[in-house]
């Protein structure tokens, strides 16, 4: 594949509350400063041709093309096009693809990418007909990502007790990983926030086994949506915190850029569908079509990025598949550092370059799942 990604920067995630770190901010201000990053950084994405962003909640705040917005928020050409897409919690690298997709051998480059303001704009704002339409067949009606959580747990008999192992494991790898500089080198301290806001330090074993299921409650509102009653295992420390945060990447169909060499090769890209009962296992299908594509394996990985929708997800990718998981998120995961959504697929492919950076790999694999069963993947090789 004739794609190359020069650079990939993201901010903090701040938590999405009206005192967090980022809320002071709007969604294209923290595009912009992403756009002025990666130009300090010896990047072009001033003379880019599109601006791709990844976003859920386009409305209110995050209305009237946001991609358009940000684009003259950021002084980017006007010739360049932009527009948004929503492809639920996959978006940011789903932007990515589609920029990877739009350059591949020719001599043409793109920022791509995702942004969400969810303490401007708070998950289900759109108030979709969907989400009550009980006129669809059982198997596809709108559920709650928790409870598909919650019932994927079940279903796949994966224990209380493995669910909060994963949880303390991405906690206590984000907090050693705010003193390895190199973990957050394409991090853009924004305002005073440097850090990403949502992690806990203190999780033990013990807190974790404490906390009781979060989300019974909810499922009374979709009882015509269930099967019948959930064994609730998920409490929040199992959930990804809500939060702020933005991601772009500079992607162009040249190894060389202004003189400047790439920092990985993108050798595949693919999206997936899925069981919309089952909802979050399509990225592990779009992990097989990417690595099919590549005709790599998971233990070439030097490298994963695994978004952990929910502590779930993440138990049944190492149940199923072999894998060392001290390649797995190294630096902590979303259950840790959080979840805006139409930007985590974009943040993990940067998170995941510094990662590959840090330890010199060559092989890099992201893997992105959302509600309704969508998911992507992306694999590239480090260059630099």
């Amino acid at each position: 594949m004739q794609a190359w990604i020069h650079d990939a920067v993201r901010t903090p995630r701040g938590k999405a509350r009206p005192d967090g770190g980022l809320a002071s901010q709007q969604s294209y201000e923290l595009v912009g400063a992403l756009v002025r990053a990666l130009q300090s950084r010896g990047g072009s994405p001033k003379e880019v041709e599109s601006l791709i962003l990844g976003c859920v909640g386009q409305i209110g705040d995050q209305g009237g093309n946001i991609a358009l917005v940000s684009k003259l928020h950021a002084g980017i050409d006007e010739s360049a096009s932009a527009y948004a897409l929503n492809n639920y919690c996959v978006s940011g690298l789903t932007a990515i693809g589609h920029g990877v997709v739009r350059v591949a051998g020719q001599r043409k480059a793109v920022l791509a990418g995702g942004v969400e303001m969810m303490s401007r704009v708070p998950f289900m704002s759109d108030k979709a007909g969907y989400y009550t339409d009980n006129s669809f067949p059982k198997r596809s009606r709108y559920v709650p990502v928790v409870l598909a959580a919650d019932r994927l747990a079940e279903a796949q008999e994966i224990s209380r007790a493995e669910l909060d192992r994963l949880a303390l494991i991405s906690q206590q790898r984000a907090a050693a990983a705010e003193s390895v500089p190199a973990f957050s080198a394409s991090r853009i301290p924004i305002g005073t926030l440097s850090h990403d806001e949502c992690v806990r330090p203190q999780t033990s074993a013990e807190s974790l086994a404490a906390m009781a299921p979060g989300f019974a409650m909810l499922a009374e509102h979709y009882a015509a949506a269930l099967d019948g009653p959930i064994d609730h295992r998920h409490t929040i420390a199992h959930a990804p915190p809500v939060c702020d945060g933005a991601a772009l990447a500079l992607v162009a169909g040249s190894p060389e850029i202004g003189g400047r060499s790439a920092r990985a090769r993108v050798l595949a890209y693919a999206d997936a569908g899925g069981d919309p009962h089952a909802s979050l296992l399509a990225g592990i299908t779009a992990m097989h079509r990417a690595l099919a594509q590549s005709g790599l394996t998971l233990d070439q990985m030097d490298r994963i990025e695994f978004m952990e929708s929910f502590a779930v997800t993440m138990a049944i990718f190492l149940r199923d598949h072999t894998v060392d998981l001290t390649k797995v998120n190294v630096a902590g995961g979303h259950m840790a550092k959080g979840h805006p959504m139409g930007a985590s697929g974009a943040i993990l492919l940067s998170s995941l370059l510094d990662n590959l950076d840090q330890c010199g790999g060559r092989f890099g694999l992201v893997v992105c799942t959302g509600a309704g069963g969508v998911g992507a993947a992306m694999i590239v090789e480090r260059t630099v």
